[in-house]
């Protein structure tokens, strides 16, 4: 079953090239304790997910590039190209001369409405390419205004036209210490709405992609492909296939790799007066863990303590709750690697509580308001994620 992924933005063009050389650099190589036939397999499997064939045989990225400025997929297309094993649709893009200025509101309120048509048959038109479509991945960053303000409007577009397929959105989650003054406002109005549209938000911190930049791979000069590499690798871990022994051969088919609810549930809205929480956070708390394990010896890994109850709200049965998926197969030249994917819920009490503390003196929001985004659109955005903060601090 095949996706399609839409590209949104600087960040999300030049994640989602990175993402796609990995998979095809892993698809193409023959790694781990597996035959030439399963590799094979595996090579198939990636492709019907990931890409489509022309008449050159150059695997051709299911993808859709958005951005409201040429630059970056101008740079996007060119380094798939250059790459000789793979490359994008040349006419699967869409880009202006005018960016979103780092504003939500401009981004959602009027490239949105104004591009919605060309953007949405571009996306249509990938999806009649595939044969069996499964649903969306869209990357995205939280910080701007095309990435989450049009990211947002787009999510919505592909929930009103797609209703029973799968979306998938993976979002950058802003460095603490600020990359824009009002990325805090973008966060949580991106936040809110992806909640009403999307099925799962997969989340990347800057902060901590940078950590591993500097601490695990020892670079000392980090630049933005570094980070977007160690992302894509990340990613790349947990959407390539997987299979087990029993009954032969077999391949979790899940284009997106994840096969349970990550969305926290929202069960109500109230508009908070300030930003508190009555109990403690509960940071450790997991609704689900997914373990992805690659490479040589997995199947004698002990995971018996991520079946923990303690680790687990206490209406889940940890047996439910975890889902262990291995491979011989090894990932991107890796001997062995281990991917783990759990809800989070600190980086949103702390992002929610700066956007509050901002709001509170009213500042910057006439930024908003001109292009259409009321102080109630706000309150009804704060009061969105309050509620999902609520909820995870009561299991």
């Amino acid at each position: 079953m095949s996706i399609v992924t839409v590209q949104l933005g600087q960040c999300g063009n030049q994640i989602g090239g990175e993402v796609f050389n990995g998979i095809c650099s892993d698809g193409r190589g023959t790694h781990g304790l597996c035959s030439k036939k399963e590799n094979e397999s595996y090579y198939d499997a990636c492709k019907e997910r990931f890409f489509w064939e022309e008449k050159s045989k150059v695997p051709v990225a299911r993808a859709v590039l958005v951005d409201m400025e040429p630059k970056v997929i101008s740079q996007t297309l060119s380094m798939a190209a250059r790459s000789g094993y793979w490359k994008y649709d040349d006419r699967a893009h869409f880009c202006q001369k005018q960016g979103s200025g780092n504003n939500w509101a401009n981004g959602y309120s009027v490239h949105g409405p104004k591009h919605k048509e060309v953007i949405m048959n571009l996306v249509q038109k990938e999806a009649e390419k595939c044969d069996r479509l499964s649903g969306f991945l869209t990357i995205m960053s939280l910080a701007g205004g095309t990435g989450s303000g049009l990211g947002a409007f787009v999510t919505q577009c592909l929930r009103d036209a797609f209703p029973t397929s799968f979306i998938l959105n993976h979002v950058i989650w802003p460095y603490g210490t600020g990359e824009v003054i009002v990325q805090n406002y973008n966060s949580v109005l991106t936040l809110s709405h992806l909640y009403q549209s999307s099925d799962a938000l997969l989340v990347h911190e800057n902060d901590v992609v940078h950590k591993i930049c500097a601490q695990l791979m020892n670079i000392k000069q980090i630049s933005f492909r570094d980070a977007n590499q160690v992302i894509a690798h990340q990613l790349g871990s947990v959407f390539q296939p997987t299979y087990t022994a029993e009954g032969g051969l077999h391949y979790s088919r899940n284009p997106l790799g994840i096969d349970w609810q990550v969305r926290p549930p929202c069960l109500g809205s109230s508009v908070p007066s300030s930003h508190s929480t009555n109990k403690p956070l509960h940071f450790n708390t997991s609704i689900a863990n997914l373990v992805i394990l690659r490479g040589k010896d997995t199947q004698s890994v002990d995971l018996g303590s991520f079946r923990d109850p303690s680790l687990y709200t206490s209406w889940l049965n940890p047996q439910d709750a975890f889902n262990a998926w291995k491979t011989p197969r090894a990932f991107n030249k890796y001997e062995k690697s281990a991917s783990l994917v759990s809800n989070l819920l600190k980086p949103l009490d702390d992002v929610v509580g700066k956007a509050w503390n901002m709001f509170a003196s009213k500042a910057y929001v006439h930024q908003y308001t001109k292009f259409g985004i009321e102080e109630e659109d706000f309150l009804d955005s704060f009061a969105a994620l309050e509620q999902v903060i609520s909820s995870y601090t009561n299991l």
